[in-house]
């Protein structure tokens, strides 16, 4: 667990961050002047246009595959698409700068005119690829799942072009950084996350959604117990993100593979939302927004008693 001093500043980062906003503003981010309401969890559909992303049955090259994707994520619920380029399972092809965004153009020229209206996020670690995506098609939000680490542009980028940041927990993303003893987990999220929200928030960042990097430099037992103090962030008064669909911490867990951890997942989703998740990053996102549809119900009757 985090030290007396360090958890005094982390809690401090926090403090100083919720005083200067209402009870319920955190729970909302503002996507290009589009206001993405947070109050109710909400379901970010996964489209992958990669040829090795881990879950196979999540790979869409084709044109026609990337359209029946993205209206299937928007038919069953979804209201962001959260789409990725470059696969960051272990062992994955290395990807330049110039496919990534080849694919990248490529998709979102047919998600955009497929579903128009809908909310979309890049997954991409380079701030090039952001400032692309930004720019060429007005993506609304940017999911690095390396926390800023692999590129040292991408939060000045952010702050520049003013879009809304998915800041990921990734314990040794960067392969040239020294290694970080991560033998406390919760402790060295907690002051990741501390270091990092002061950083964005200096540099002009105010839209910034916690992702607790379920999968990224952790064990099976980190991931856990990241997973059973997941409240604890709450303390940064800032959204959170949980992706933790069809991962190795719910298949190896359960003795399986990644196409029958489906059941384990929603089992997750479910703890997750208890903890106060507010947005679910998922690959099976009719299953994720009947989760989400019995949590707020179950919400919504205790609250009338």
């Amino acid at each position: 667990m985090l030290r007396t001093a360090e958890r005094t500043d982390s809690i401090n980062v926090a403090q100083n961050r919720r005083n200067s906003m209402t009870t319920n503003s955190y729970c909302s981010i503002n996507a290009g002047g589009r206001l993405i309401e947070l109050s109710q969890p909400m379901v970010m559909g996964i489209l992958n246009v990669t040829p090795d992303s881990f879950y196979e049955n999540s790979r869409q090259e084709q044109e026609a595959d990337i359209a029946q994707r993205a209206r299937q994520i928007v038919d069953e619920g979804g209201l962001i698409i959260d789409i990725g380029a470059y696969s960051t399972r272990p062992g994955a092809t290395v990807v330049s700068v110039e496919e990534e965004c080849r694919r990248l153009r490529h998709a979102l020229s047919v998600v955009k005119r497929v579903v128009p209206d809908t909310i979309i996020s890049v997954d991409t670690f380079r701030a090039d690829v952001a400032r692309m995506c930004i720019e060429e098609f007005g993506v609304h939000i940017i999911n690095d799942v390396s926390g800023g680490q692999a590129d040292r542009n991408m939060l000045k980028t952010i702050a520049r072009l003013n879009v809304p940041y998915v800041l990921t927990h990734a314990p040794n993303f960067a392969p040239n950084a020294a290694q970080a003893d991560t033998t406390d987990v919760v402790r060295h999220a907690f002051l990741f996350f501390a270091e990092r929200v002061n950083r964005l928030h200096d540099a002009g960042v105010n839209d910034v959604v916690l992702d607790p990097g379920f999968g990224f430099g952790k064990t099976l037992e980190q991931n856990y117990t990241l997973m059973q103090h997941l409240q604890e962030l709450h303390e940064f008064a800032l959204p959170i993100l949980v992706g933790v669909s069809r991962k190795s911490m719910v298949y190896r867990l359960l003795g399986t593979e990644a196409d029958n951890a489906l059941n384990g997942t929603t089992a997750l989703h479910a703890i997750a939302l208890e903890k106060g998740a507010h947005l679910l990053r998922v690959h099976d996102v009719k299953a994720a927004c009947e989760v989400v549809k019995i949590h707020r119900q179950l919400h919504t009757t205790y609250n009338t008693l």
